[in-house]
């Protein structure tokens, strides 16, 4: 005896075999969705599939019948095609930030987005990258109660630290909270940032999501955030280095043609790039900090610094320092 309750959703059970079972390759003729009907204790007869298919057509479902496989059905469009799910997986995979139990989780419910094949692919897609990564779960919540911040215009408090030479967590201002008005989230360089209005130094801040605990929503409304736009904070990661503020000065820089590609990778397409014969002046306005002189040490001797001239002597100080360790 057909079960009634069942019959009532039989419709969305075919939909679910479907979506989960099917695509051009894979397609179910009656017969099969019978079949697969039964297995979850529901008696059906092809004409009440076609009567179901042909509602699910008329909701919307893009279902196509295939001319190879004895009249089977299929889904011809889905919410995310399997190339777009395999970048969604490489990108939670390679994310330092999310420990390896949490990336092979978050990739199986990415994986619940496509069919079981897209599925059975997906599972083979994975690879972990064999390197440290944080173990630390907290920053989702952390997330959490920024957009939450961010939604209910509210300011939020939290402690923030580095680790020292004993692989121990230092507080930064001894443990005390921090508090700021979140503007935005931030993906730079492999690592998450919160954008935020500090109220005590009057600027904009930046703070690795991964480094911050204790995160908590204050009444407080928040302040000083309307004047920070996408196109600002574009700008200031690019200019930056490894989120290390300094100050925003127009350099110029002397490079080997061979060099201009790296500079343009690097601050994009709009740099000032003049020919000087066998060299290339860049005109680049980036913060200067001794992470960008870093940078620049790495690039050889290739290129060097032309300009301003306090930029210069900041940059042979720099370099004098390093020498007093060899």
């Amino acid at each position: 005896m057909a079960n009634k309750s069942g019959q009532k959703i039989k419709l969305l059970y075919i939909m679910n075999i479907l979506l989960n079972e099917t695509d051009e390759a894979h397609p179910l003729n009656s017969n099969d969705i019978i079949d697969r009907l039964e297995e979850l204790g529901i008696d059906a007869e092809r004409k009440s599939v076609y009567s179901d298919i042909s509602t699910l057509l008329e909701y919307g479902l893009d279902i196509e019948k295939s001319e190879e496989y004895k009249g089977g059905y299929y889904i011809a469009s889905k919410s995310f095609e399997l190339a777009e799910l395999k970048l969604l997986v490489d990108a939670i995979s390679s994310s330092r930030f999310i420990s390896d139990n949490k990336a092979r989780e978050l990739a199986k419910r990415v994986a619940n987005l496509g069919n079981v094949y897209d599925a059975a692919e997906l599972s083979r897609q994975v690879v972990v990258a064999n390197r440290d990564k944080e173990n630390n779960n907290q920053i989702f919540y952390v997330i959490d109660t920024i957009y939450r911040c961010i939604d209910n215009n509210k300011k939020m408090n939290f402690k923030y630290y580095k680790w020292n030479e004993k692989k121990e967590k230092e507080y930064r201002y001894g443990g005390e909270p921090i508090t700021v008005s979140p503007a935005c989230l931030l993906w730079f360089e492999e690592n998450y940032y919160l954008v935020a209005y500090s109220d005590k130094r009057e600027d904009i801040r930046y703070y690795r999501v991964d480094k911050m605990e204790s995160a908590e929503e204050l009444s407080t409304p928040r302040e000083g955030v309307a004047s920070i736009n996408n196109k600002k904070i574009a700008e200031i990661a690019r200019n930056s280095f490894g989120m290390f503020q300094g100050v925003t000065k127009t350099v110029s820089i002397m490079c080997d043609k061979s060099m201009v590609g790296v500079f343009i990778d690097r601050f994009g397409r709009d740099i000032m790039v003049i020919d000087k014969k066998d060299m290339a002046n860049l005109r680049i306005e980036l913060e200067v900090s001794p992470q960008f002189f870093g940078w620049i040490s790495g690039l050889g001797d290739k290129v060097y610094i032309d300009g301003p001239n306090e930029v210069k002597a900041e940059y042979k100080e720099y370099i004098k320092k390093l020498l007093k360790n060899y």
